[in-house]
């Protein structure tokens, strides 16, 4: 009838036994003598209030038979629990055993809710189901079990003023005796077992049931903290899947490198999984290019769903509105009909006439942009117009726009998380910072200018707190001069081979890659963490060329070599198989659950870059993978 809640049995129960028991009928055998009735009781540690002291004594046979049946009980339980893919089935067929093993006429299992005021009734059992019922947890003889985490033993319900009458009122079944075992864990309190009526010819519940339903409570209890933490697992995974997937679909919305001389390049560091920063650009048909940087307020998933539908608003309409300030109109009005509440976007657009080096550009509330003359001064540009999602606007009313002539300049538009982030020292980089770097490396190639912007915030043991990304837009003649001697004046730190190896394509045989690996990483200052990052996606990309390069012929060979260059270490890994269409190896969708193929998403996923080279000399495959350095 009623439903039970599991408990902890590691603290005393207090037992009212509130009308007297029957004497017990003369017997032929030897009585026990009462003091080693009491003693039992003690060891099970119940303080025991009762009104005749015989009510207690249980034959010693009796008592070991009904001991080896409650262990058994126990044993049965403990292995639903183990193997219950539902718990709420599992605890509802435990109720059913313990109801009938202490012979009463129903049982419920309440659990405590969220608010931790009410009981809800999950399971119950008997003539009268009141699977559903709530009781508040300041009522009711279950009720002060829960609050006590005491068992409770009442022998007539009609002298406890505590009895909640509304279950009997609404159900019309008539409650006589209640037994009541609390279900917590450690200090958390989850609900109670409750059992009423006590079947047979004695109709009393006995200190010894409530033993037993005190044990039985406590493995529920702990059957239902399993099953909680089982399920928390699993939405852990889920969200991490989904994660995973957020990042994989962001990475595809960003623009592919530029061709070698293109005028513009970007870079994005997440701070996170899932970035609120994204950067893009690509060619019109009159060869002018559009290009833009934006940064929603915000971070987590919330962030990046309306990243990506801002990112794709600008590629979609760019295509066809070709003056920023009308483009940023458009997007403005779109996420401001549609955005959750209080979400915005700063974003910075404009084109690029690559013929006469002019920008046309509109600023929603971004950071300033700089424009880098030849001559090594600065310019800044503050925002006109507030950030887009704000306030509804009109979509015909195109935002204010500048322009400007590079001259041989660069023009930099970074995100707040660049400017805001911190250095090794602990403090800001600031505007000022910012400067320094992008003036200490104008000589290097524009890809290399912002990737010694970003490599200044991560270079400390702080995490990002925020995404950092940088967007470069250079001129016609800010080409690379490299000054003789000088450490600006060098494309790119030297690359050190460390070690070059060649096995037959056998799976017995990549311990030693794994080995080779593992031992480059360590010694070229990598933590433990990156190593066996590195060593598990070197080990996948090999495994790969087993299976899918060679299909299996131990005959082929898999070349592998090591560079350490700056805070990178490069691993080569070539097979001489005939090439593959690299256009053809791409991750998965990870929602597609079906075994494999997942070996490109494992390999992103650890290492920093991975990328297919030009077919070498002599034909084969050749992979770079790049791990930095930490």
């Amino acid at each position: 009838m009623y439903t039970s809640i599991a408990g902890s049995v590691a603290r005393p129960s207090e037992v009212r036994l509130q009308s007297p028991r029957p004497s017990i009928p003369p017997s032929t055998a030897q009585p026990e003598p009462v003091g080693s009735a009491f003693a039992d009781l003690t060891v099970c540690r119940h303080s025991v209030t009762m009104s005749d002291p015989r009510a207690a004594i249980v034959p010693a046979p009796a008592a070991a038979r009904a001991t080896d049946v409650a262990i058994e009980l126990l044993a049965e339980m403990g292995q639903d629990f183990a193997g219950s893919r539902s718990i709420g089935e599992t605890l509802r067929r435990a109720l059913h055993r313990i109801v009938d093993h202490l012979d009463a006429a129903g049982g419920a299992l309440f659990l405590l809710e969220d608010d931790g005021r009410t009981l809800l009734c999950t399971a119950s059992v008997g003539a009268t189901n009141i699977e559903g019922i709530r009781v508040p947890v300041d009522r009711g003889i279950v009720g002060r079990s829960v609050r006590s985490g005491r068992g409770e033993l009442v022998g007539d319900v009609r002298t406890d003023p505590e009895f909640f009458q509304a279950v009997d009122e609404r159900t019309g079944f008539v409650t006589r005796s209640i037994l009541s075992a609390p279900m917590s864990v450690r200090d958390e309190r989850l609900g109670a077992i409750e059992l009423v009526n006590k079947r047979g010819e004695d109709p009393h519940f006995t200190p010894e049931d409530l033993r037993i339903l005190e044990a039985m409570a406590a493995s529920a209890a702990l059957a239902i903290v399993n099953a909680r933490l089982a399920a928390a697992l699993v939405e852990q995974e889920r969200v991490r899947r989904e994660l995973e997937l957020a990042a994989e679909i962001q990475r595809s919305l960003l623009p592919t490198p530029p061709r070698a001389g293109f005028p513009v390049v970007g870079i994005n560091v997440p701070a996170d999984v899932v970035s609120g920063d994204f950067y893009d650009f690509f060619e019109l048909a009159d060869g002018r290019i559009l290009f833009n940087l934006g940064d929603v307020a915000g971070k987590g998933m919330n962030a990046a769903l309306l990243m990506a539908k801002t990112a794709s608003l600008f590629r979609c309409l760019g295509k066809t509105v070709h003056r920023p300030g009308a483009l940023l109109a458009r997007i403005d009005a779109e996420i401001a009909e549609t955005a959750t509440r209080g979400m915005f976007v700063t974003m910075v657009a404009g084109i690029l006439n690559p013929a006469t080096g002019e920008i046309c550009f509109a600023n929603a509330g971004h950071e300033p942009p700089l424009l880098h003359r030849d001559n090594g001064t600065f310019q800044a540009f503050p925002a006109d117009h507030p950030p887009l999602g704000i306030a509804e606007g009109s979509a015909d009313t195109p935002l204010p726009e500048a322009t400007v002539h590079l001259d041989g300049g660069t023009f930099y538009v970074v995100s707040d998380g660049v400017t805001e982030g911190l250095t090794v020292g602990g403090a800001p980089l600031g505007v000022e910072g910012l400067q320094d770097i992008l003036r200490e490396a104008g000589r290097l190639p524009p890809a290399e200018r912002l990737t010694a912007v970003t490599s200044v915030l991560t270079a400390g043991p702080r995490p990002l707190h925020d995404d950092a990304t940088v967007l470069a837009v250079v001129g016609g003649s800010a080409v690379t001069r490299p000054r003789s001697g000088s450490a600006a004046g060098r494309r790119e730190p030297a690359s050190e081979e460390l070690v070059r190896v060649s096995v037959p394509s056998c799976a017995d045989r990549l311990r030693l890659l794994r080995q080779v690996v593992a031992l480059s990483a360590t010694q070229s200052g990598c933590c433990q963490e990156a190593a066996d990052e590195l060593v598990l996606a070197v080990d996948e990309a090999c495994q790969n060329i087993i299976r899918h390069a060679y299909h299996g012929d131990p005959t082929g060979q898999i070349e592998l070599s090591v560079h350490h260059q700056g805070r990178d270490l490069i691993v080569l890994l070539r097979d001489y198989a005939p090439p593959v269409d690299v256009s053809r190896i791409k991750p998965r969708d990870l929602g597609d659950l079906r075994p494999g193929g997942l070996g490109t998403h494992l390999i992103r996923a650890l290492t920093n870059r991975a990328e297919f080279l030009p077919t070498p000399p002599g034909g084969g495959t050749l992979l770079k993978l790049v791990k930095r350095i930490r």
